[in-house]
């Protein structure tokens, strides 16, 4: 009897902490990033990422550009500066360093390949990393840095 009034109260307390746990995920905000950057060469910027890269064009206007990802997962924007729609803290444009992006592909070998077909400009060859990361990168007309890479457990 003992035994079982221990067991009872042990699945008592499993269960109740994966029923907490279940409402934890459930309180969590949904989030989704979308980046974006201020920048005067909206015509080239959406060249580069729907040629280069293969995103698709969500939104335009004359001073706005919004394109997704070939999946749809992941958005990226770019704003003429000092926009008279705009607030001020999305006036100054992006002084082209200091940040950058990072794409996973399903196969980084092949996604190397396209690029240098397409005379892509790779700022520095593919590689692999002790971490893990096989990648390369690239440069938008921006100046933004583009780690292209496939991720794998590191030897």
């Amino acid at each position: 009897m003992k035994q079982l009034s221990v067991i009872t109260s042990v699945i008592f307390l499993l269960v109740s902490i994966f029923l907490q746990m279940g409402n934890y995920n459930e309180r969590k905000e949904k989030m989704k990033l979308n980046a974006g950057f201020i920048t005067s060469k909206l015509k080239e910027s959406k060249v580069f990422y729907s040629e280069v890269l293969g995103f698709e064009l969500t939104f335009e206007n004359d001073f706005y550009v919004l394109m997704h990802t070939p999946d749809g997962q992941t958005e990226i924007s770019f704003l003429l500066p000092n926009h008279a729609t705009q607030q001020p803290v999305f006036h100054k444009a992006y002084a082209g360093f200091g940040a950058y992006l990072t794409l996973e592909v399903a196969d980084v070998d092949d996604f190397y390949q396209k690029l240098k077909k397409k005379n892509v400009k790779i700022s520095f060859s593919i590689r692999d990393e002790a971490w893990g990361d096989r990648h390369f990168a690239i440069e938008d007309p921006n100046g933004l840095g583009i780690d292209i890479v496939t991720y794998k457990k590191p030897d």
